[in-house]
């Protein structure tokens, strides 16, 4: 009972930003639709104070708030992130960034290792090439949650995501991930992933969604080949996927209709 009682936890920030209400009114009135990205980027500067837009060559980070570290180095806004970093961030602290074709919105307490595509496919040991290595290869998420979008792979680009009890294998999608010790929560946003439990690969599925269709928990422990069940959709929102969609000069293949999900996250821009 505790573990399906921790599946609706964070209700005290069940609350929708205005800001963010306002942005996804003018998707809903049709801007998106009538002026595409570019009308998305100029109500986004409205309503948040910013403008989305995609990052300049060499620039790695959009926003880090609060206590952010980069390979230990508390990260400042020119700091470059390669796809071998070693990211952290504290409390009531986020990073939101740019890996290659592939952006990021980390939140508190959370703690990621990257690791870089190598020559011949991958991101484990073997020999860095000089064009794959700026290829994202592996993410693992160690503890607490990221959002992330991914660029499209070809077949020697394969891409593999960690948590400690799951690992998803995909190639261009949208994830959000958070990873405890006893479990993981993966919702795949759109796109195609196979998630499998670490620890018995058994428990195995092929998910294929267009909009947080079929979020899922993966346990460390219990029956073989039954540590997958199904999840509600918890703490990310789709002006969230947006909004690091446009850092890579994209936009997610869905449109908003809605002002938020059952449980939206608290969170100032």
């Amino acid at each position: 009972m505790e573990f399906f009682s921790y599946k609706y936890k964070n209700r005290e920030d069940d609350y929708e930003d205005p800001r963010r209400e306002f942005l996804v009114r003018a998707l809903t009135m049709g801007l998106f639709a009538a002026g595409g990205p570019m009308a998305l980027a100029g109500c986004a500067s409205d309503a948040l104070g910013r403008r989305p837009h995609e990052l300049p060559p060499g620039q790695s980070i959009y926003r880090a708030r609060g206590d952010v570290r980069v390979n230990g180095v508390t990260a400042k806004h020119d700091t470059f992130i390669a796809p071998d970093a070693s990211l952290e961030t504290g409390s009531n602290s986020e990073l939101v960034f740019v890996v290659g074709k592939d952006a990021f919105m980390m939140r508190e307490n959370s703690q990621v290792e990257l690791a870089p595509l190598l020559a011949g496919g991958g991101g484990g040991g073997g020999v860095l090439d000089s064009v794959t290595g700026s290829i994202l290869g592996n993410l693992r998420l160690l503890s607490g949650k990221i959002l992330s979008v991914f660029g499209h792979r070809t077949g020697d680009e394969s891409l593999s995501l960690h948590t400690p009890t799951a690992t998803v294998g995909i190639r261009g999608t949208g994830v959000y991930m958070e990873g405890y010790r006893d479990r993981s929560y993966v919702c795949t946003c759109y796109g195609s992933t196979q998630i499998t439990a670490t620890n018995d690969p058994a428990a195995s599925e092929i998910v294929t969604t267009t909009h947080h269709n079929a979020p899922k928990y993966i346990l460390g422990e219990g029956p073989t080949s039954q540590r997958i069940e199904p999840a509600p959709v918890i703490n990310h929102t789709d002006m969230e996927l947006l909004l690091i969609t446009a850092l890579v000069g994209r936009t997610p293949p869905f449109a908003v209709s809605g002002s938020g999900y059952g449980a939206p996250r608290k969170i100032s821009y």
